[in-house]
This record gives structure tokens, C-alpha cells and sequence, in this order.
């Protein structure tokens, strides 16, 4: 895991719902795959061809991205909207830094960062 799980923990009490307030970060809407809550999550989220990509910056054991797999989607309030998202699936760096655009940084070498989550746009 390239961040430490209490990092984690801190971001989740104090940053995470200063963020999601605020209004400029996009927020990932899933469902808990345990307790059927609803969570709200601000992420950086890249648009990618027919989807978005997502940076795990706490890696692929998260709650988030475990909801988000288990459920097999969810919903993305990204620019005032919100959009569907489906077929959630861990992708590794090369693919990552093939689909995000170059104007996009990539995570730095130190933190270690090699699962990224991509999904799709849900049409129709």
C-alpha cells in the first residue's frame, strides 16, 4: 500500500468532508458492500476514453474501490452532474499512462503507486 492506512484514516474524518462541501473535488457515490450505506468519496477522477480512471493512491484494498467492484458500478458527481459509471476493473500503471493524457502528472515514482481503477461511462 504506497500511503499509510492512518492517513487514510485522517483523510477520511478531516479532508474528505471538507472536500465534498466544497464542491471543486468530484465525488464518487458507491454502496457499502456490507452495511448498504450510501459513501460519498472526493477522488481525483481522470476522463479517459469512455470512462474515467482513478489514482489508488491507498491501493486496491480500500473500502472504496472494494464497494465499488463488489457493486459493480457507481455514480460519479464530476462538473455539477452526475454520471453512471460501470464495469469497474484494476488496471496496472502501463495502461494507467497509456489512457490518462499526457497533461495529466503522473503520481510520483515514491509513492509507489501501481493499481489504478478504471471504469466505464454507462450509455443508454
Amino acid at each position: 500500500m504506497p500511503m499509510p492506512k492512518w492517513w487514510g484514516h485522517v483523510n477520511k474524518r478531516v479532508f474528505n468532508p471538507r472536500a465534498i462541501t466544497g464542491g471543486r473535488w468530484p465525488v464518487l457515490i458507491h454502496i457499502g458492500r456490507i452495511s448498504g450505506a450510501t459513501y460519498r468519496t472526493p477522488l481525483d477522477a481522470h476522463p479517459v476514453d469512455g470512462g474515467y480512471l482513478f489514482v489508488l493512491v491507498y491501493g486496491s484494498r480500500s473500502d472504496w474501490v472494494q464497494n465499488v467492484l463488489a457493486a459493480s458500478g457507481a455514480r460519479l458527481r464530476v462538473d455539477g452532474r452526475e454520471v453512471e459509471l460501470t464495469a469497474p476493473r484494476l488496471v496496472g500503471k502501463d495502461e494507467a499512462f497509456q489512457a490518462l493524457p499526457n497533461e495529466v502528472a503522473r503520481p510520483p515514482k515514491v509513492l509507489r503507486i501501481t493499481e489504478f481503477l478504471r471504469m466505464d461511462l454507462l450509455t443508454g
